[in-house]
This record gives C-alpha cells, structure tokens and sequence, in this order.
C-alpha cells in the first residue's frame, strides 16, 4: 500500500513546464515532495497533463495560481456539504477557507455614545439604533471605508428621533472595490440638525448605496450631498425610497451627484411624498456621465408649496435615459424649475408620465430639454417648454472619454518603434480562487435556480449581491452572437475543456505580464505573431463578477493574436510583455460599440485590436 502512495507522489510530482507570456519557467508543477496529491492544485496538475497533448509546450504559472486553496480534506466536506444543499451553513467557512468574494453577515452594533464621536479609517460596521432621540451634538466619519475592497456598512435608525444632531461623511467609501451602503430609517422624525454627505463613494467601482425612509417626518432638517458617486463605475446604482416623505421645510441638496460616472442608475421613490414647504435643488447631476439612468417615481407627489430645482441635469452626459412618473402628481403650488436639462452630446431618452397631473397652482418650467422626451398624461396648465433642444453630437473628444484612451487600437500600431497609449489593464475585481469541480458542478447557475444561487450566498432580495448573481447569470446565458462559441467556466478543468473543445490539445494559454505602463505611453518592442501572424481562432477569457472565479469564455473566427515587448519610451528597457488580440471581421459589431466611437468607423470596415488585461487569457494553437 505504501509503495502504492509513493508511486501516486511521483506521478503527481511528475517534471511539467509552466511558463508565462514573459518566458518565467515554473518546474514540477510548483510543487514539493511533501505536496498533498489529493488538493484540487494537485488535482488539477494531473488534469493539465492528462489534456495537454504535448507537454513540452508552455502553459501558464498563474493558471495554476488560480486553483482552489482548499486542502484536500476541506474540498470534500464542503463537496459533501454542496451536494446535501447544506453550504449555506457553513458559508463564513466556506468563503473563507475556498477564498471567495461573500458580503460579510454584519451583526447589529447596539453601543450607544453620548458624547461628540468622530469615526476615522472604520470600517464594516452595523450601526443600529445610533444617535436615536439624541439631542444636539455631531458625528463624523471621514475616510470611512476608504480604499476597500468589497465594503458593506448598515445604519440603521441612525439618529432617529434626534433634536439638532449634525452628521458628517467625509471621504465616505472613496475609492473602493464593490460597495455596499445600507442606511434606513436614517434622521427619522428628526427635528433641526443637518446630514452631510462629501465625496461619498467617489471612485467607486460597483458602488450601490440605499437610502430607505431617510428623513421621513423629519422637521427642518438639512441634507446635503455633494460629490456623491464622483467618477463612479458600473455600479447597480443609487436608490432613495421615500425620501424626505412627510419631511417639513426641509431643504435638500444633491449638488455634483454622479458626475463623470460610468454607467451609474439612481432611483428616487416617492421622494418628497406628502412633503410641506420642501425645497430640493439637484445641481450638476448626472453631468459629463456616461450612460446614467435615473427614475424617479412619485416624486413630490401630494406635497404643498414645494420647490425643486435642477440645474445642469445630464449636463454634457453620453446617451442616458431619465424616467419620471407621477412626478408632482396631486401637488399644490408646487414649482419646478429644469435649466439644461439633459444637454447630451449624444442623445439620450426622458419620459415623463403623470407629470403634474391633478397638481393646482403648480408651475413647471423646462429649458433645453431634448427631442427624445416624451410626455404622458401631463397637467395641461402650468406646464411651460422653452427652447427645444436638438442635441447632437458636437465634440468626439468630449465622447470619447467614455472609450478609455488606447483601449481599441488599430493592427498597424502593433509595429516596433511605435509609441502608443496604454490602457488601465489593471484588475479591479475582487480576488477570487477556482472551486473544485468536485463543489461546482453540485451548485446551481442558471437564471431558473436565483432563488437557490441567493440561498447559498445569503444574499437578500434587492441586494448588491442579488444583482450580481443575476447579472452574470443573464450574461452566461445570453445568445452567442454571429459565429461566437462561449461558455462560462466556474473551474479550471472546465477553461481547460473548453479551450481544447474548441482548438484542440495543442494549446498554448497565455496573459499580460504584468499591469506595468498601464495609462501611459509605451514603446512596442519585439512584436511576435502567434501561428506566424495567421488569421485563426482563438479563445479569449474574461473575468465575471461573482462569489467564485468564474470566466466568460469564448471564442470568435478570424483573429490576430499577438505577443509583444513593452519598453520604457525613455529608456527603451523592457517593462512588460503585452498579449493583444485583433478581431478581423467586425462586420456583427454594433454601430455604437466603443470601437468604433473611439477610431471612428463603421462595423466591418477596420479590425480592431486589444490587450489581454490583468487576470484575463487568451488561448490558441500551439505553434
């Protein structure tokens, strides 16, 4: 039996070559004589071996990187576990342990301050009942959550009830990697006092905040926000529900909200409802952004003698679509004032139902508003339009600050000597591993089993994580376009049957070495064209946003793949080795892909090239 095990040892130990793009070699598979050889790495070693068909040829070291950490005996109870529906359980444990992207289950913090507090670099909290029925004094939390990676704060009933209690976020969750913000029953029924929000989740990649009853029934309380989701990315958004409802003489101010933001939403529910004497100004939102989308729903509805103001709304934003229903609906003398109003280089959409309707004595004015607006159901009086705003597109340069500078490129600049622009290639996902096929394979993923996804990863309904869970779900099960091959893979054995599916077992996988000249210029060194520079196939992979590793995979006709010396402009040292890739035929693209907008053509009337980022891979035929 014993000889049996060494014999095992030596097999898994067996010599294989590992070399990344850079040429960096990695022998017998990383690995020491005293190596587990029933660890998923182990396991995975041995796949490798078995589906490449020549060994000799280069693979990739941080293919290996990304295998599951699970110990052999951790891999099987939690297989067990997956396979009884019992993960759930143990999911802490299992986050843990499988290094994985899980929000953390925050547990409530019932501590209460009577004194001034000022809360600096804190972060993962649940406040609960903090501040309530408080009189005077002032919290605040400056660079709270600041450069994180996957944040998740909760206030709950945070100065509740409270009598002149000034609040202050500064600096709150800047720069961060998937944030989640939770404030309900924020200033409830407060009298006096201000909230003040600056530079909240500016930067922000995935940034989602949610604003629930926040300052219902409050009396003359202030609420500030300025630079709120500054130069934010892709979040699922921003969400006020019944904000300011019941509120009186309260004033509110969004001023710089979303501006230079990528493809941000906000909602606003019944935000002001029932509202006396409220006065709301809205300036610079949504401006310079690109893709924002705003819907706001019974907004002011039933209030009295209310104000609102929004200035330079979508201001110079790309596209964007705004919807307004049963805006100021049953309001009285209510006045609503829109100055630039969605002055969009390229135009976007807003629709406007049961705006005003069964309203007296309101006024509502709109300046430059655009062609795409569309009004339903309307107050017919009271209602003036100034200046109908025939929006087009006026400056590429404005435009394309929403295609990242030298994300598309043309072939020709794949030349030595060639200066060209660098891209951020750098990964902003969280850090995940593979899970074992062993555990994948026993867990749900399709767009039918949500309800179980969610189950497993404790997320709640209209949760961040309910949003990425279905997203990248929908995604995996989108059509393929017009000769596309794809498959999302959870594993790696499953990248590894995938690729060999599609080109067969002499393969060769390869990435970027490094983020090294990302977002300035370089110099192309040493350019090498993979199957002699041939038109071929390839299988590109991109990370998706999920509790595990999980890559899109796929694979589309007639490409260019790429290798190339990156140099110091300077100096001429080399600084990185790029993989890039060229799409041949662009002829099934959209007319508005960034491609495009960014070279300035049409779908099959240019190739168009790009670099394998951080953490993605291309595969091809070995050479």
């Amino acid at each position: 039996m014993l000889k049996r095990f060494f014999l095992l040892l030596s097999f898994v130990s067996c010599l294989f070559h590992i070399v990344m793009a850079g040429g960096e070699r990695l022998t017998n598979g990383g690995f020491s004589p005293e190596t587990n050889p029933f660890t998923p790495k182990a396991s995975l070693v041995r796949y490798w071996n078995k589906q490449i068909q020549n060994q000799s040829l280069p693979g990739s070291a941080f293919l290996l990187s990304k295998a599951s950490p699970l110990t052999a005996v951790a891999s099987a109870t939690f297989a067990k576990l997956a396979s009884q529906n019992s993960l759930p359980d143990r999911l802490p444990d299992f986050c843990s342990a499988a290094n994985l992207f899980c929000f953390p289950d925050l547990g409530p913090t019932l501590e209460k301050h009577s004194n001034d507090v000022k809360f600096s670099v804190y972060d993962q909290r649940n406040f609960t009942n903090y501040g309530t029925t408080r009189p005077g004094g002032a919290d605040s939390f400056e660079k709270y959550s600041q450069n994180g990676n996957v944040v998740t704060d909760s206030f709950r009933r945070y100065s509740r009830d409270a009598a002149g209690h000034d609040d202050s976020f500064k600096g709150y969750a800047d720069n961060s990697n998937v944030v989640d913000e939770n404030f309900n029953s924020y200033g409830r029924s407060a009298t006096g006092g201000s909230g003040e929000f600056k530079t909240y989740q500016s930067g922000d990649n995935n940034p989602t905040s949610r604003f629930t009853a926040y300052s219902d029934d409050g009396n003359g309380r202030a609420q500030t926000f300025k630079t709120y989701t500054h130069e934010g990315n892709a979040g699922p958004g921003q969400s006020f529900t019944s904000y300011g409802k019941n509120g009186n003489g309260a004033p509110n101010e969004l001023s710089s909200y979303g501006v230079s933001s990528n493809v941000i939403g906000s909602e606003f529910s019944n935000y002001g409802q029932n509202a006396n004497s409220a006065n709301d100004t809205f300036k610079g939102y949504g401006g310079d952004g690109n893709v924002p989308r705003n819907n706001f729903k019974s907004y002011g509805a039933s209030g009295n003698a209310a104000v609102d103001t929004f200035l330079n709304y979508r201001d110079k934003a790309n596209v964007g679509d705004d919807t307004f229903s049963s805006y100021a609906k049953n309001s009285n003398s209510e006045k609503v004032d829109f100055v630039n109003y969605g002055k969009s280089f390229n135009p976007g959409s807003e629709s406007f139902t049961g705006y005003g309707k069964g309203a007296e004595g309101n006024k509502i004015d709109f300046k430059t508003y655009t062609k795409n607006s569309t009004f339903k159901d309307y107050a017919k009086t009271g209602v003036g339009f100034a200046r109908y705003n025939q929006s087009k597109l006026r400056d590429g340069k404005k435009v394309n600050k929403w295609v990242e500078p030298g994300k598309f490129f043309r072939e020709s600049m794949l030349k030595e000597g060639t200066l060209i622009w660098m891209p951020d290639i750098k990964d902003k996902m969280p850090k995940r591993s593979f899970l074992p096929r062993s555990i994948v394979s026993k867990l749900p993923f399709s767009t039918s089993k949500i309800t179980e996804i969610k189950r497993v990863f404790h997320a709640r309904d209209n949760s961040t994580m309910e949003g990425i869970i279905a997203n990248a779900v929908t995604e995996c099960e989108r059509s393929p376009t017009v000769g596309e091959t794809k498959r999302c893979v959870g594993s790696a054995e499953d990248m590894i049957d995938f690729a060999t599916s599609v080109l067969g077992r002499s393969v060769v996988v390869r990435t970027t070495e490094s983020v090294a000249g990302s977002k300035q210029k370089v110099m192309i060194g040493n350019v090498k064209g993979i199957n002699g520079g041939k038109v071929t196939k390839s299988v590109s992979c991109h990370q998706s946003l999920y509790p595990y590793l999980l890559y899109y995979c796929h694979s589309v006709p007639k490409v260019r793949v790429y290798e190339a010396d990156l140099l110091d402009p300077k100096s001429k040292a080399k600084i990185n080795h790029g993989i890039a890739i060229c799409h041949m035929d662009t002829s099934a693209w959209g007319a508005s892909h960034g491609a495009f907008v960014s070279l300035g053509s049409k779908p099959g009337q240019i190739e168009v090239c790009h670099w394998i980022f951080e953490n993605d891979m291309n595969w091809a035929i070995a050479d």
